[in-house]
């Protein structure tokens, strides 16, 4: 007995010491009836007390759903009537009035629906929460439980953005140092958001302190300087992930224009049946097996490479066979063999662009900064690309048909005269660039849409990538893809998308009359030559 009565008495001192739900039927009335003043003071108590129970009428009330008669406070749907506080149905009085909330009201509500929504259990309830209250909806009454939330916060994203909102409303402190103090602490942000508000603390209106106002324009000075930063980083990215693409598309024509001297205007149609074919995967998945769509992508890219390199090889065998040697009228075929591909697909599929669902792994983004997300699916086709290239550096260097590859590249004549089945290899090289293209059309069908007009995008694009590189050379196609890549995204941010276009078109025309073997020459002896 001795033992437990210390127990029960700690018990005892623990429920009669714990706070009262603070959220009842006065409350209610409190936040629904009176000036917006009166209703403010009865806002910040539920916020100070960090009564959850609140929030669910909070919601209703800034969603126009409450009445009031007298001090009675109902919560409608529809035409029925519920108590705020126990939930039961209640008779709504004729005589109910709505419950009018002005804009500052509105915004008083919203952030104490933010504040309290940080005790959330819920990762993505907090996150919305703290995205919110760091748009600049809180003020000091609500900072308590915006620094009681960040103690008690283990996310390091949403930490952070809750010290970003305790460092904005420390700001407007009538104390000196809580002020130089959030200067400090928002000196090292790289949100814009940041940027803006130290800005207009900064206005003539703003901060009056010279000392904090000084203050103020370094912490401006190294946030833009950081914005800077970072921009440059998201355009390297941008500019790889462009390049990464333009990588993948051009790798088979650099194959088959290197080997064959074939301009093939229906390469750009041969992506398309790549994404088409991801369309098709992804649709079947989705009706017989649901359980496993977020693999489709998986079991796409071998069906888009075969699927394009069997009509690649088709294309060879029955057209271009009897065309070598004739530039002009392969040419001409093959923009022939486009337009028939494009008509076909809409046939098949329809004029208007199809859907194409990135599975959940692809989905989302990883940010490094406010102001710097790069998304999963550019970045795993960045990865994918490198695969790729790995793959037919493999081939061409590692392989009997690589070799075989290489030595109709240099000299067709003398790889025909010590056996090399030329034709054969021109069948397999044409149906692997082929393949390759449709990979390219896996690869666009995640960031973009699938419509019988996707190749034209890119085949002019593909054609300055292999002539630029120089013509049949992996090496020279990497660096003309990243080059072109790269630079078009710097320019698009200075000149805007279509002069840009037009600036790097012309620097190629120039490069090629200056250099026509592209960046790097052909190596090894050539009848040709």
């Amino acid at each position: 007995m001795r033992k437990i009565l210390p127990a029960l008495i700690g018990l005892a001192i623990l429920v009669l010491c714990s706070p009262a739900q603070a959220f009842d039927q006065a409350t209610a009335t409190a936040l629904s009836v009176g000036d917006s003043d009166t209703r403010i003071e009865a806002l910040n108590k539920v916020i100070a007390a960090g009564d959850a129970a609140a929030l669910p009428f909070l919601e209703r009330l800034i969603g126009d759903s409450v009445k009031t008669s007298g001090d009675k406070v109902f919560v409608v749907d529809g035409d029925k009537a519920v108590d705020p506080v126990t939930g039961k149905p209640a008779e709504l009085p004729s005589d109910a009035d709505d419950v009018v909330n002005s804009n500052r009201m509105r915004n008083e509500i919203t952030a104490a629906i933010s504040v309290l929504q940080l005790s959330s259990p819920d990762r993505a309830v907090r996150l919305v929460a703290a995205q919110s209250l760091q748009s600049g909806d809180a003020d000091e009454s609500k900072l308590p439980l915006v620094k009681a939330a960040e103690a008690k916060e283990k996310d390091p994203q949403i930490r952070d953005m809750l010290g970003q909102v305790e460092a904005n409303i420390e700001l407007t402190s009538s104390d000196k140092s809580l002020r130089l103090a959030a200067v400090k602490m928002l000196a090292e942000s790289s949100s814009p958001n940041v940027k803006e508000m130290l800005s207009s603390r900064f206005a003539p209106d703003g901060e009056a302190d010279p000392e904090v106002k000084t203050a103020i324009a370094a912490a401006i000075k190294s946030v833009e300087a950081r914005l800077s930063r970072y921009e440059l980083v998201a355009q390297v990215f941008t500019g790889v992930s462009l390049a990464s693409i333009l990588l993948l598309a051009a790798l088979g024509l650099a194959i088959t224009y290197g080997l064959m001297g074939i301009i093939n205007m229906a390469h750009g149609e041969l992506m398309m049946i790549g994404a088409y074919s991801t369309y098709v995967v992804q649709n079947l998945f989705r009706a017989y097996l649901p359980d496993a769509f977020q693999f489709y992508l998986v079991a796409a890219l071998p069906v888009a490479f075969l699927v394009t390199a069997g009509v690649g090889m088709a294309i060879e065998r029955l057209v271009l066979r009897h065309l070598y040697g004739r530039s002009l009228e392969t040419l001409l075929a093959t923009w022939g063999i486009s337009l028939f591909l494009m008509q076909l697909v809409r046939t098949i599929f329809g004029a208007q662009n199809v859907g194409v669902e990135n599975p959940g792994w692809m989905s989302g983004s990883v940010s490094l900064a406010a102001s710097l997300v790069l998304p999963y699916n550019r970045i795993i086709i960045i990865g994918f690309s490198v695969a790729v290239l790995g793959f037919m550096w493999y081939l061409l260097t590692k392989t009997r048909l690589g070799l075989f590859v290489r030595a109709v590249t240099q000299n067709r004549t003398m790889a025909r005269c010590v056996g090399v089945p030329t034709a054969r290899i021109d069948t397999m090289a044409f149906g692997l660039g082929s393949g390759i293209a449709g990979l390219a059309g896996v690869a666009l069908s995640q960031i973009g849409n699938v419509g019988p007009d996707l190749g034209q995008h890119y085949i002019v694009n593909c054609f300055m990538v292999v002539v630029l590189g120089g013509v049949g050379q992996l090496a020279g196609t990497v660096l003309a893809s990243l080059g072109l890549g790269i630079v078009s995204k710097f320019l698009e941010g200075v000149t805007g998308a279509v002069i840009a276009e037009i600036m790097v078109l012309v620097f190629v025309v120039v490069f090629i009359q200056r250099r026509p073997q592209g960046l790097f020459a052909m190596t090894g002896r050539s009848a040709e030559a």
